[in-house]
């Protein structure tokens, strides 16, 4: 996203979270600061997408987490930020991007976790009440 901001190809005026954190600092922040925000952010709902379904590390449960975040953007922080319901008050673009942006993340999620969790999954390996095997 980044990277699409300083080529010119994404069209939000600056990265979401550095916005947000700007809104709720009331001062202008720099960039590390927002990428921050936006570790902190994905990091979280990627440790809650794995705490909720260890067992069924599916795609479909990390697209429609994707989904539920996405439209937490368009309805509650692109206007918090000052960019209108949906984005519209900057360009009905901003749906767009960040559908892609989202999707993107579903994927890699998923990926990640398939690629992380592959061992587990191999063995049959299950845990029990316990967090021993379960036999």
């Amino acid at each position: 996203m980044f990277a699409g901001l300083k080529t010119g190809i994404s069209p939000l005026p600056k990265p979401l979270a550095l916005a947000f954190a700007e809104t709720i600092f009331g001062t202008n922040l720099p960039l590390p600061v927002g990428m921050m925000f936006h570790l902190v952010w994905v990091t979280f709902f990627s440790a809650l997408y794995v705490v909720l379904f260890r067992d069924a590390l599916t795609f479909m449960r990390a697209f429609w987490l994707a989904f539920a975040l996405w439209i937490s953007v368009l309805v509650v922080f692109f206007p918090i930020v000052g960019w209108g319901f949906l984005g519209l008050a900057v360009t009905p673009k901003l749906i767009a991007a960040s559908a892609v942006s989202h999707l993107l993340f579903a994927i890699f999620l998923w990926g990640l976790c398939k690629m992380s969790f592959r061992e587990r999954e191999e063995t049959g390996f299950r845990h029990g009440s316990h967090g021993h095997p379960a036999g």
